[in-house]
């Protein structure tokens, strides 16, 4: 945890979630980009969010917030043009970043630890010290064989898929037998499933995965995956395969929109 205490100005709201149990969405806004002003910090024991809309990691610490219904405020960050300023909230230059009362921390799985125990209310980290191990022990496997290659997957050629797709498929079925009730945090969904959720919502991306993903391959996991299609975090945070797929080829091609689908979502309202 970093403590900085530089001072701002207002308007980069995005969107809050309200209450418990109830999630309110308004539209985001616009990533801001390098040239941009800093930020005033949040007002005093307000809670900011500094996040890209297709960041998986980022996702992670937003279902956190949705699911444990604590308000905040998101500035979205282009980071193929990140703001200097975004490097005095994290030196690394990456999302997310959440900042109160002059408090920073950085690093998704930190930041939704810093949140359970901020705001202890709907806690979703085991308080069993065993079971917390043993989740802890089955994301670091996850986090090898899955989120960390993923995008090799994704741009895998299928001459040299097959390769990857052991690794891909042992991870996998590492979860399979890891997940011995209807979510990994039990009757209901706990940290673990929302760390992990954010790459199963990208998982089209992999093109030859059909064979490690089949239901015959992976029943358990692909009852989960339907399970958490129905969670409202999920819902609140959720983008569909057609937005993800023209942010990735835009990003492939030099010129990613980090604001996809927002008119579309305004337009709605």
């Amino acid at each position: 945890m970093f403590v900085h205490g530089s001072r701002v100005q207002l308007g980069f709201r995005v969107f809050c979630c309200s209450y418990l149990g109830k999630v309110a969405t308004m539209p985001s806004e616009l990533a801001v980009k390098r040239g941009s002003s800093c930020p005033p910090p949040p007002e005093r024991g307000k809670l900011r969010l500094y996040s890209m809309r297709f960041c998986p990691w980022a996702q992670r610490t937003r279902l956190f917030l949705a699911a444990k219904g604590i308000e905040h405020e998101t500035i979205n960050i282009k980071l193929n043009e990140k703001p200097k300023w975004l490097f005095e909230k994290n030196p690394i230059g990456k999302v997310p970043v959440l900042e109160k009362d002059g408090e920073i921390v950085y690093e998704s799985l930190l930041c939704n630890e810093y949140l359970d125990y901020t705001y202890p209310d709907n806690r979703l980290t085991p308080s069993d010290p065993v079971e917390k191990m043993r989740q802890s022990l089955v994301l670091s496997v996850f986090e090898a064989m899955i989120a960390g290659p993923f995008y090799g997957y994704a741009m895998a050629t299928e001459d040299n898929y097959t390769a990857l797709s052991k690794k891909l498929g042992f991870g996998l079925q590492h979860l399979e037998k890891a997940l011995t009730q209807p979510f990994f945090g039990g009757n209901q969904p706990g940290a673990l499933d929302y760390n992990i959720w954010p790459w199963f919502e990208r998982i089209f991306m992999i093109q030859n995965r059909y064979k490690e993903l089949s239901a015959e391959r992976i029943p358990r996991l692909t009852a989960w995956m339907e399970r958490m299609l129905e969670q409202s975090a999920v819902k609140a945070c959720y983008l569909s395969p057609k937005l993800h797929a023209q942010f990735s080829k835009g990003l492939m091609a030099g010129n990613a929109d980090y604001d996809a689908g927002l008119q579309e979502r305004w337009s709605s309202l």
